[in-house]
């Protein structure tokens, strides 16, 4: 498991630690409004594959993106082990399913190391940056500005 380092603010970051396909992914804090199980999104036409669809949030419309879909690791059958990440992006709120939320972490800013220039390019547009551990675990922090271009399709 992760270990959350020291509360010290200076230099430091709070992420929330998800797993998608059996890797581990990342999210600043202040993007998550709330954690959710999983329920059943009401599909919408002719949506890109990796939309489920929309849930009622207490009287507001909803997306769900499938992030596993998304990040090219096939699409995710969600159970009721699944759990629906309720984030802010650019003043909209979107859910973003993820197979389980592991642990909220403090990272210090000198422990993310930018994407290998190797790895793909499309890789490198939906990873920000690699949080190393000394345990030798890695996380990847998502961007949710490429992850999500809904709101610029609809405003296109």
């Amino acid at each position: 498991m992760l270990q959350s380092m020291s509360h010290n603010t200076v230099g430091k970051s709070d992420v929330v630690a998800f797993k998608l396909a059996e890797q581990d992914f990342c999210i600043d804090i202040g993007l998550v409004r709330e954690i959710r199980g999983w329920s059943p999104t009401t599909t919408l036409p002719h949506a890109p594959d990796y939309v489920k669809g929309v849930i009622n949030l207490r009287g507001s419309v909803v997306t769900v993106v499938d992030l596993s879909a998304r990040l090219g690791f096939g699409a995710t059958t969600p159970s009721q082990r699944h759990v629906v990440i309720i984030a802010m992006h650019e003043e909209r709120v979107v859910g973003l399913l993820a197979d389980l939320v592991s642990d909220i972490v403090t990272v210090n800013d000198g422990n993310i190391q930018p994407v290998p220039d190797i790895a793909l390019t499309h890789a490198r547009e939906f990873i920000t940056g690699m949080i190393t551990f000394d345990d030798g675990q890695i996380l990847r922090k998502i961007d949710l500005s490429q992850v999500l271009p809904i709101a610029r399709e609809e405003t296109a």
